[in-house]
């Protein structure tokens, strides 16, 4: 069962969609559930809502999945640059990110003061930090990462898929280094090989991608703080939403079934 609900991004003032993923026996059940937060919610569910045509196909995994979980996708705006601002953490000296307002930290602290307790009131769920995820695809990724990371104490566990941490990799493995992250945090880093950058020889991609470099740079700044952290090469996956589908098992999997 999936429900649509606006909800004011109070930054801005402006409004913005929740799709809100419940268990099939939600209703006719008393039962908690653990949930997960995802970036772009617009287009985790429905092809007629995703931005180019192609949902992951949210709801055909979680049908599947043996873990009963609700999910709570969080749109961003879609006017001009909206987005990448509501998903810059930082502002770089140079690159794009420079030109970005970099709203992230004012996204979650809107997430973490507004959605997630209106969602832990309104929905039976199990509102500790074990139980609670973030996930997101490119911004979103980047995101992700930043939220498990600065707000440690509200998550435990984040899918950063396709992360733009390439952009700001100084400013991320700083924060990485001066958060207090907790041993159980569990994070899952990955990247395609037809989107990384600095690919020389195509049959050993992570020999020398600088995609590669930056996500195990990362992953090890975040196991040196105590964390879990996977990362993952997918063979031939792109910058897109049908890749990122294929690799829900892996990571929901490692995330919230080992």
């Amino acid at each position: 069962m999936i429900i649509k609900r606006d909800f004011i991004y109070t930054p801005k003032g402006k409004s913005r969609m929740l799709h809100i993923w419940l268990p099939d026996n939600y209703d006719s059940s008393a039962d908690r559930y653990p949930v997960m937060y995802f970036f772009d919610g617009h287009n985790l569910f429905s092809d007629e809502d995703a931005t180019f045509g192609k949902s992951w196909g949210m709801a055909d995994f979680l049908k599947g999945w043996p873990k009963e979980i609700i999910v709570v996708g969080i749109e961003c705006g879609h006017e001009g640059d909206e987005r990448l601002g509501e998903y810059s953490p930082y502002r770089t000296k140079t690159g794009f990110l420079s030109r970005q307002a970099a709203m992230g930290d004012e996204t979650f602290r809107w997430i973490t003061g507004e959605i997630k307790p209106m969602i832990d009131r309104e929905y039976r769920t199990y509102p500790d930090r074990a139980c609670t995820g973030i996930a997101g695809s490119s911004m979103g990724g980047l995101m992700a990462l930043y939220g498990v990371t600065r707000y440690n104490s509200v998550f435990s566990k984040a899918g950063c898929v396709s992360s733009s941490i390439i952009f700001c990799l100084p400013h991320i493995l700083k924060e990485i280094e001066r958060a207090s992250i907790d041993p159980d945090t569990r994070v899952y880093l990955s990247w395609g090989t037809r989107e990384a950058r600095g690919i020389l020889d195509p049959g050993k991609p992570d020999t020398v991608s600088f995609t590669y470099r930056c996500n195990k740079a990362a992953a090890s700044r975040l196991q040196r703080a105590g964390a879990a952290a996977m990362t993952y090469c997918q063979v031939g996956g792109g910058h897109c939403e049908a890749d990122w589908e294929k690799q829900l098992p892996v990571f929901m999997d490692y995330l919230w079934m080992s």
